[in-house]
């Protein structure tokens, strides 16, 4: 069995966002840059859910690990 791979647009509709190109972009450049000593997971603009579900995949190196892996380092430039 594969593994799925998941993009950004399918992390930002898991997460319940508007997932399309632009949507995207107006989020990162909305709430970048976040703090370097600031978790992912911890920034203020999640709700507890959206929070739970970041944390979570990147503790259990879950199938979406990599892609908010990809968020994270967006959101850092």
């Amino acid at each position: 069995m594969e593994t799925p791979i998941h993009d950004l647009p399918a992390l930002f509709k898991q997460l319940g966002l508007a997932h399309d190109t632009a949507s995207i972009e107006t989020f990162i450049r909305t709430h970048a840059p976040l703090p370097a000593e600031r978790q992912l997971a911890d920034a203020a603009f999640w709700s507890p859910a959206q929070a739970a579900f970041l944390r979570e995949e990147i503790l259990e190196d879950a199938d979406w690990a990599e892609v908010v892996d990809q968020l994270n380092v967006l959101l850092r430039g």
